[in-house]
């Protein structure tokens, strides 16, 4: 895909990436002997609602349909990322797949207050590569009646996770580089982006006046608070290692996908947690609109809808 926009946000550190190769090399070992083939719901009767899963829907070809990231358009219509398949795929509520937007290596997916779908590409670990710089932002309109991506930001390195805040701002996960602060017209503010460099992040999430970021690619992973007025007092929230992506959610919590299977329930403020379910490997995990319920995605390509008990 090419970059129409390209940004120098500061300079590369060469010894991150000579500590990529093992780091992915273990990631990759526990998703390929961390995969389950259905989902067993538990929890900790202290903390955590009794939470049931059902698949939403499953993949064609498990693994090579590893959903990635998923969210919503303004119609109400889920949106995944196949991560191999380089597309994004809309399904309606009975689990079919309704349309294909092709984007290389996709990862968030995240609704714009312009109503247009922001989708990350260049989620990809060979764009870790020094003077590799093929990842960026499409955007499109998910009601048109063609649906043809473009460029928003071009010329970044890995990234994966999202986030929008109130104002219109776009926050970027960049593993390589940190959390990146794009604005509406689609420049980086750069002197917030230099407040928050950050090697190895991946899922975001915004939550009040702060973003939460999960720090995977690190050997005490965690999520970390990032206050948006003062990034520079960033800081551990919990020690929380392989976790992916996260979301926000209505209730006040974060609701935390990881690698090693878990689907987590995060109280920020109190630092607590508690495991709502465990199966194989989760991707992601995002609110279902109007409803208590969570679609998560998984390494294997299914997609799960999570209730917690009232």
């Amino acid at each position: 895909m090419p970059d129409t926009r390209q940004h120098n946000l500061h300079a590369r550190n060469p010894s991150r990436y000579r500590a990529l190769a093992s780091s992915c090399a273990a990631v990759v070992a526990l998703t390929a002997t961390g995969a389950a083939t259905s989902a067993n719901a538990h929890a900790d009767p202290a903390s955590c609602p009794v939470a049931t899963a059902t698949t939403f829907t499953a993949p064609t070809v498990p693994f090579l349909d590893w959903a990635e990231n998923l969210g919503y358009d303004a119609q109400g219509n889920l949106w995944v990322s196949r991560l191999y398949r380089n597309e994004v795929q809309r399904y309606d509520t009975t689990g079919r797949i309704t349309a294909t937007v092709p984007v290389t290596s996709p990862g968030a997916i995240r609704l714009g207050p312009d109503h247009l779908l922001y989708v990350v590409y260049g989620d990809n670990s060979l764009n870790m590569v020094p003077g590799a710089r093929n990842g960026g932002v499409v955007r499109f309109d998910p009601a048109a009646p063609t649906l043809t991506p473009e460029v928003f930001i071009g010329g970044l390195t890995m990234p994966n996770g999202a986030a929008f805040d109130p104002a219109g701002n776009l926050y970027i996960a960049d593993t390589a580089e940190g959390v990146i602060r794009v604005r509406r017209d689609g420049t980086v503010d750069t002197d917030w982006t230099a407040q928050a460099t950050l090697f190895g992040v991946n899922g975001l999430a915004i939550q009040g006046d702060s973003l939460y970021t999960t720090v995977y690619l690190a050997p005490d992973g965690r999520i970390q608070q990032i206050p948006i007025a003062t990034p520079a007092r960033s800081h551990t929230t919990l020690d929380l290692p392989l976790a992916d992506d996260l979301t926000s959610a209505p209730d006040g919590f974060l609701y935390v996908a990881t690698t090693s299977g878990t689907l987590l329930r995060v109280d920020p403020t109190r630092r607590t947690t508690c495991a709502l379910l465990s199966t194989g490997p989760l991707a992601a995990v995002v609110p279902i609109p109007d409803t208590p319920d969570l679609m998560v995605t998984t390494g294997s390509g299914d997609i799960l809808r999570v209730h917690p008990s009232d």
